[in-house]
């Protein structure tokens, strides 16, 4: 009898201490379920949906019919209801510049409308006037805008450095050119930086001189601008914390979840890398330090380092950067262009950053060591160059797995696509030139070549997983726009710009989610969703897919979800 009420005490225990187990694992329950409006997995060539979403610790759980995702969630679980509005898996950034993001804040908006106020050079100065009076900017510190647009200003009267030392006769002033391959630099921002008439042109670079003078003049692009951009200030430790949250939220708040740095110089790599390990990032940033940096970068890193995420950075690759912007008029392209060059050149080609040889040998080293490679090429000859040095480079294997990325392939011919799908390269689009440098495209290069810029329809159609990007800060973060552009295809002045190469609303969408995380070979993690993929998801108001495709830019984002948790509600 004794032995029996000991063993039922002994019982009474366990049943106690397993209640009390279960009721602390369903007050820990961290499950959340998302119901009631579209949830657009992405998976697949065609739009599927989910009655229901599970997330648990970071990840998707389950994706399908109510009834199983209560039984997956379990008691204690969270309810979301979406109230009709739109989930889908966050937006990936193909491309842009997320380290001009941390200084945005601190700098005027020199940028043409929609995007800005600033139309003509009058705008300009207004727009740094402004910064410097609300920023109470003393005289001798260095004031910066960004946006320049040449390619508007009214009767082609250009931004110079006459105009900016007439405003500003006792600040270095710097106006970052749209194209963020140059700027345009005041007298006080040249001797700053050390640039006067004895300076000479280096080998792809643009230094244009005052008419009849060697003196440069304000604008300064690409090889000559690097130095420049190499040597700007650096934010403080109390202005970098604020800087990162800032220019994350940036993108938080367009519904993208992973940035990428796409030309990193070592102390833009340096800045990243100490956010990350001052557990400053709450969204992935992936950097491609520019080749020049090659060596460098390497006594830092190894290059097993490489494609490893820790704290929400990590390094993707290496950027070489083949020419400029065809707004710019420094693309390289193999016919010439209808305008002449930016100095007045004829039968103006564009150029080279590097020679074809060297571009060989550099991507030789990045696939040596195992690593991807993006390129910058805008013109069809740049383009070219791409694909003869991955001839070289990888002679013994062209078509392995290597997802190197031609950032941008604006002009690309029809041949050289067929080259990308025997290569397996893949096309970073840029359909948002389309509706922002339609008419500069038509003027320079003319209406027929400039309705195949950025051709996704073809692309899609040859087989390839073409991305399309912001290049940020050249056009704003805004996804919804790049959708649109991609969707409509539409100029400034409301024309049609290569009506058969539009896309329907899902294509596009594939190009900044599962087709953005291919690029990145994070398919298995981000994307879409499914069952053991990372819960980054973004709410919108309403379904991309369901609106007229006009409507489609003013589609909002409401919510942004990062690993589970909210890093931006509207």
């Amino acid at each position: 009898m004794i032995i029996k009420k000991s063993i039922l005490l002994i019982l009474g225990i366990v049943f106690l201490f397993s209640c009390k187990e279960t009721n602390k694992k369903e007050i820990e329950n961290n499950a959340t379920v998302y119901f009631g409006g579209d949830i657009l997995t992405m998976e697949g060539d065609t739009a599927q949906y989910a009655e229901a979403l599970v997330i648990n610790d970071g990840r998707i759980v389950f994706v399908g019919s109510s009834d199983e995702a209560m039984t997956v969630a379990g008691q204690g679980h969270k309810m979301i209801d979406l109230k009709g509005n739109t989930l889908m898996p966050s937006f990936i950034d193909p491309h842009s510049h997320f380290i001009n993001s941390l200084g945005m804040s601190s700098q005027a908006n020199c940028s043409p409308s929609p995007v800005g106020e600033a139309d003509d050079v009058t705008g300009v100065i207004k727009a740094l006037s402004n910064l410097k009076t609300e920023k109470n900017i003393p005289e001798g510190k260095l004031m910066m805008g960004y946006g320049y647009d040449d390619t508007v200003m009214p009767e082609g009267k250009l931004l110079n450095r006459d105009s900016l030392d007439e405003a500003f006769p006792n600040n270095p002033v710097m106006v970052f050119h749209v194209s963020l391959h140059g700027a345009v630099l005041n007298s006080k921002a040249m001797e700053y930086f050390g640039i006067s008439s004895e300076t000479k042109t280096p080998p792809g670079g643009i230094i244009v001189r005052k008419p009849g003078t060697n003196e440069p003049y304000g604008l300064i692009m690409e090889t000559a601008f690097l130095p420049i951009f190499a040597n700007l200030p650096k934010p403080t430790d109390q202005q970098l914390v604020q800087q990162l949250k800032d220019g994350q939220m940036i993108y938080a708040s367009a519904g993208i979840t992973t940035a990428q740095e796409g030309a990193s110089h070592i102390g833009d790599v340096e800045i990243i890398q100490k956010g990350a390990d001052n557990n400053a990032l709450f969204i992935d940033v992936v950097s491609y330090p520019f080749i020049t940096e090659f060596d460098t970068i390497f006594k830092i890193y190894k290059a097993e380092d490489f494609g490893k995420y820790n704290k929400h950075f990590k390094l993707g690759g290496i950027k070489i950067t083949i020419d400029g912007s065809p707004q710019g008029r420094t693309a390289l392209f193999t016919t010439p262009y209808l305008t002449g060059g930016p100095s007045g050149e004829e039968n103006w080609l564009g150029e080279s950053t590097f020679s074809q040889e060297e571009v060989n040998q550099m991507l030789k080293n990045i696939y040596d060591k195992g690593l991807q490679s993006t390129f910058h090429a805008n013109g069809d000859g740049a383009i070219d160059m791409c694909i003869k040095a991955h001839e070289f480079a990888a002679s013994d294997n062209l078509s392995q797995e290597r997802r190197t990325t031609i950032i941008h392939s604006q002009f690309v011919r029809l041949d050289q696509l067929d080259k990308f799908v025997a290569y397996k390269m893949i096309p970073s689009l840029y359909t948002e030139h389309t509706f922002f440098f339609a008419d500069a495209h038509i003027k320079n290069r003319g209406l027929e070549q400039a309705s195949f810029i950025s051709p996704m329809k073809t692309a899609i159609e040859k087989g390839l997983k073409p991305t399309n990007h912001t290049d940020f800060n050249v056009a704003p973060i805004d996804q919804m726009m790049v959708v649109w552009t991609a969707v409509n295809r539409v100029s400034r002045n409301g024309e049609i710009i290569g009506a058969e190469e539009r896309v329907t609303a899902y294509q596009a969408l594939q190009a900044i989610t599962s087709n953005a995380a291919y690029q990145y070979f994070e398919e298995d993690i981000k994307g879409s969703l499914a069952k053991g993929k990372l819960a980054d998801l973004v709410i919108l108001d309403h379904n991309p897919l369901k609106v007229e495709p006009m409507e489609i830019r003013d589609i909002t984002v409401l919510e942004t979800i990062k690993e589970g948790k909210t890093i931006f509600k509207k």
